[in-house]
């Protein structure tokens, strides 16, 4: 068995095996592109192949940022594993523990004192490990050091028929007596709206409604609240991957967290996608209060998620 650092030459074998060993993460050759090798941080050094001939037999994504994250910086102390897989008929061969042995060693050499598997911003596969679909997957990283963190939750709904409950209507309406409004997104809130996601929210909050701007799609993909004085109180989105059914980001300002809006404007959306003929909604990752929040409006947990991380030194 050989390790090699990542090349174009084990592009299609690459995606192939991870179809195969990551069966609930499929993707394709363009998603791999665009979410590994564009990445701004992709460095072929912390990304490896094993191989045994010329096929391909595991495959590594390190990574260690080189461009600061909008107010998050370099992160100086992190390194992530975005991800780890080894092809079924090489399990239990040390090829995995070389791997990630490997890009440990690399990180901490950069200077990294934590890893985390996953969930890395902004382009990560996975919140965390998927432990009932890949029970193999847990057992490893404990092994080799990890400790396990928060859960995530990955949550869907269908939208067939959606139909706003009378408990949201009459909320909406009790809001817009008191003074709150709710519309479509409209480009003379642009510059409001980008301040108020970046000020209560942070950076990454203002990338997502930025790249809808420009894309020209945040006139049909996002929903405004305002408070009694005329000013942005909250927003929901949705389509921040270009997956029409992908729904979020959605905030409400501190100051304004008492008066339902959250609530009216995630059912609002939901109808907006509905008769749009958007039939599935669903997002990749929520914690435990926002699981509680959505589940209220009758969107349920389909995978779980649990976060790993580990102290290393060089």
């Amino acid at each position: 068995m050989e390790f090699f650092p990542y090349c174009q030459d084990f592009e299609a074998q690459t995606v192939e095996h991870w179809n195969r060993v990551l069966f609930a993460d499929t993707l394709t050759v363009q998603k791999f592109r665009k979410q590994a090798l564009f990445d701004d941080n992709f460095d072929p050094a912390l990304c490896d192949v094993a191989l045994e001939g010329n096929r391909v037999t595991g495959f590594i994504l390190g990574t260690k940022r080189q461009f600061p994250y909008l107010e998050r910086g370099l992160e100086p102390e992190r390194g992530w594993i975005n991800v780890l897989f080894v092809d079924a008929a090489y399990q239990g061969r040390g090829v995995g523990s070389r791997l990630l042995e490997q890009a440990e060693k690399k990180l901490a050499g950069r200077g990294a004192l934590e890893i985390t598997w996953g969930a890395y911003s902004p382009n990560y596969f996975f919140p965390g490990i998927d432990v009932e679909t890949y029970p193999k997957a847990k057992a490893f990283f404990e092994h080799h050091g990890y400790v396990a963190g928060e859960e995530a939750f990955s949550m869907r709904a269908d939208l067939h028929g959606f139909r706003i409950p009378g408990s949201t209507l009459a909320k909406k309406s009790e809001a817009e007596k008191s003074g709150y409004r709710f519309m479509n997104f409209d480009y003379r809130y642009a510059l409001e709206l980008l301040e108020f996601a970046k000020t209560e929210f942070g950076g990454g909050w203002k990338r997502n409604v930025l790249v809808s701007m420009q894309n020209g799609l945040a006139g049909d993909c996002i929903l405004l609240a305002f408070n009694k004085a005329g000013r942005i109180a909250g927003f929901c989105m949705r389509m921040i991957d270009g997956n029409p059914m992908r729904f979020g980001p959605i905030g409400v300002g501190a100051a304004e967290r008492n008066a339902g809006l959250g609530g009216i404007l995630l059912d609002l959306q939901m109808f907006e996608m509905s008769r749009r003929g958007i039939y599935q909604m669903y997002f990749v990752s929520t914690d435990l209060p926002g699981r509680r929040f959505y589940e209220r409006h009758g969107v349920s947990v389909f995978r779980t998620f649990t976060g790993y991380k580990k102290g290393i030194t060089a």
